[in-house]
């Protein structure tokens, strides 16, 4: 058995699955190989299908309460611990760590913490209690925490942990359920806050593992939730799926006083005959703000014509909701929806383990796995070395879509999670319009500038650099009309370490000035791209699957040497498979041919990598057909680098993986530009934005360039 976590409630209502989510995204992001239990739970439980959905683990079917019941009713408790030791033994297999959720007292229930106490005991697992301060001062929850340890049977000089859930730091709000946090916690840090939770405890000889502050974005549920709560009649379903209530907003006055408390993420509650709020809302929705929904009530349908003039509203994705309540009565109903976490929402599970995770004590988790810790680099793992490599790194990125609202959304985020300095190009008024609309904060850490404004200054330096090519002052200054141009003159200049585009502009679009200034690095001969692929299990690269159409047997190489040094530089041990239709010698033709040219090209070129091919893809990437097809190879079945032979086939496989299993794929990540330029999809999301800004931000740590140099090209 690994060593084993018992994580249990040190009261009720402590979001103890939320918890144990984090726990697990912790442990994952450090390479700690981490398992899942839930021995005992009611059939209506979430624990498991959320740690399914949220952890790509199988975690075996609990034992239902009831079986429990009956065993405790009977005195057969060693029974109990003996099916809770088997289930255990099956979800740790092959675990470095097993985090096992303890019961949580119910209603009626008399004995959750005797199982508790006897599962650790039975499991010989270190217990980790799990306490909601609420409105509590620490020296109060502190002994409430060291009796709940007490009653586990833990001495003084035993080891237990503690994480504070729900730590109210923001503003007090109306009283909500029994139980709830009333603040309107925005998720700030907690760290300075966190000092008297900290010495509270360790009086109580309890260290504070994790200090987790309400964020309402984790209790915030999406408008399909709502409509399912209220078996509403959907008159609009809109993006209904992936809104979300983060406001409940009363629309009974006129509109002048009304719209003062439209907000992104507001839930509009108001008749349906109010036609006058309808419109205001479908007014505001087509401005750019993002409002969750509308939720009409009295049963009073809207007219058809005016749902007509708020089409543009609709058809950007507002939903429309119609129930027989009051609007008292609905709101009601909003105000204490079930907050606990939908087992298909996927989004809100990815925020609430990464939220609780990034508040973990980093020293305690690498801690838990000790020697036996084999290094491994899941997505979480990749994605959370992105954001603490870029955070040092300190890069000023210059984003030339400045006013597009995923863009000042994203900015926004990578400021405050220092991750980079964002640039944005566009006119300032309406950069601070859309950041409006949006309900984002642009402070520290971003710069606005004008590029019309700013384009003369580049006037000179673009002529220089282009004099050759026949590049005019007329001409430059009609070049430099395209913020794109002006990001790239920022980078020749050295006043930007890297560039993000693509939002709205085509891949060519993007790397078209930097391809004129920029150029390529000294040691390559073409721009490429690769995609960073976060399987459930690893992280694989694919290139190239956005630039070269049909490379020839030189540039494929130079692809493979690309793509591996990219995935070292990004913690994934470049293992490199040359893709074809055929393993070894077991077809021919020219396209084959090519594949076995560059496999030889880039051995030469790259003695110390570990190249092979032509592999088929199943034969690269799976152990079995590998021992079958190329026993012989140090490459295949584990390969983590897929080379592909053209972009036809790259493109289509990296989207038929992307859409068919729900992989994230992080990229395209252009590579062999002397400085990073790197291209976003138009469909890109916010979050697509954030990781690419950190992509950019350690390619260009990697690979300085002075201001001589670029000036030299």
């Amino acid at each position: 058995m690994p060593r084993t976590l018992l994580v249990a409630p040190a009261g009720r209502n402590v979001g103890l699955t939320t918890v144990c989510l984090g726990l697990v995204r912790a442990l994952d992001r450090q390479g700690v190989r981490v398992a899942f239990a839930k021995p005992i739970a009611a059939r209506s439980d979430r624990s498991v299908p959320l740690v399914k959905l949220g952890a790509h683990l199988d975690p075996p079917a609990p034992i239902l309460r009831q079986v429990a019941d009956e065993l405790l009713a009977d005195g057969d408790d060693q029974t109990l611990m003996e099916h809770v030791v088997e289930l255990c033994g099956k979800a740790a297999a092959g675990a470095d760590v097993l985090i096992v959720e303890g019961m949580v007292p119910e209603a009626g229930m008399v004995y959750s913490q005797r199982v508790n106490a006897a599962m650790m005991k039975a499991l010989d697992a270190e217990l980790v209690l799990v306490a909601s301060p609420l409105d509590r001062e620490p020296a109060e929850i502190a002994s409430a925490v060291a009796i709940a340890a007490r009653g586990f049977g833990a001495s003084s000089e035993a080891h237990v942990g503690c994480v504070l859930n729900r730590i109210c730091v923001g503003p007090k709000g109306k009283e909500g359920q029994a139980g709830r946090c009333n603040c309107h916690g925005e998720g700030r840090p907690v760290e300075s806050d966190a000092a008297p939770w900290r010495k509270a405890l360790a009086d109580e000889h309890i260290r504070l593992l994790g200090a987790v502050p309400c964020w309402s974005l984790l209790g915030a549920p999406r408008v399909k939730d709502v409509a399912k709560a209220f078996d509403a009649t959907v008159v609009r379903s809109g993006d209904i799926d992936r809104r979300r209530v983060r406001h409940t907003v009363v629309c009974a006055m006129t509109v002048p006083n009304a719209i003062k408390s439209f907000k992104p993420g507001a839930l509009l509650i108001t008749p349906g005959d109010r036609s006058d709020i309808i419109l205001a809302a479908g007014l505001a929705a087509q401005g750019g703000m993002p409002l969750a929904g509308l939720l009409l009530t009295g049963g009073f349908a809207p007219d058809d014509a005016v749902l007509g003039l708020c089409k543009p509203a609709l058809d950007a994705g507002l939903p429309v909701l119609l129930v027989p309540d009051s609007s008292y009565e609905a709101t009601a109903k909003v105000c204490n929806l079930d907050t606990e976490i939908p087992t298909d929402d996927g989004d809100r599970v990815e925020l609430a383990a990464s939220f609780v995770a990034d508040r973990i004590d980093t020293a305690w988790i690498w801690s838990l796995a000790g020697s036996s810790r084999e290094s491994r680099l899941s997505p979480p793992a990749f994605r959370h070395r992105l954001v603490e490599v870029a955070r040092a790194a300190n890069k000023r990125i210059v984003l030339p879509e400045g006013a597009e609202p995923r863009t000042v959304t994203a900015a926004a985020t990578v400021a405050e999670r220092g991750i980079a300095r964002c640039v944005l190009l566009a006119d300032p008024d309406e950069v601070w319009d859309v950041a409006r609309k949006q309900g984002v904060r642009l402070g520290d850490g971003i710069e606005i500038y004008d590029p019309a404004k700013i384009a003369e200054r580049y006037v000179e330096p673009l002529v220089e650099r282009r004099r050759a090519r026949g590049m005019t002052v007329a001409r430059a200054l009609e070049e430099l009309h395209d913020p794109i141009m002006v990001g790239t003159m920022m980078m020749a200049l050295g006043e930007a370490d890297g560039l993000v585009s693509g939002a709205v502009h085509t891949t060519a679009h993007t790397i078209r000035p930097a391809l004129q200034i920029i150029k390529t690095a000294a040691n390559a001969s073409l721009v490429s791209s690769v995609f960073f692929m976060c399987l459930p299990d690893q992280v694989v690269v694919f290139g190239d699957c956005a630039v070269n159409p049909n490379p020839s047997a030189e540039q494929l190489a130079d692809i493979a040497i690309q793509s591996a040094d990219s995935a070292k530089a990004f913690g994934i041990p470049p293992r490199v498979a040359m893709l074809s239709y055929s393993t070894g010698a077991s077809g021919s033709g020219e396209d084959v041919d090519r594949v076995i040219h560059a496999t030889r090209l880039a051995k030469e070129l790259r003695p110390d990598l570990l190249i092979d091919g032509p592999l088929q893809y199943d034969a690269a990437v799976m152990p079995d057909v590998a021992r079958q097809k190329a026993p012989h190879s140090q490459v295949a079945g584990r390969a983590t680098v897929l080379i592909f032979p053209d972009l036809n086939t790259g493109n289509v496989t990296y989207k038929a993986v992307q859409r068919s299993a729900n992989v994230v794929s992080i990229g395209p990540m252009l590579q062999g530009l002397a400085k990073p330029v790197n291209d976003l999809s138009r469909g890109c999301l916010v979050e697509d934005v954030v990781f690419t800004i950190a992509l950019t931000a350690i390619q260009a740590d990697q690979a300085p360039i002075s201001e001589e140099v670029a000036a030299a090209q």
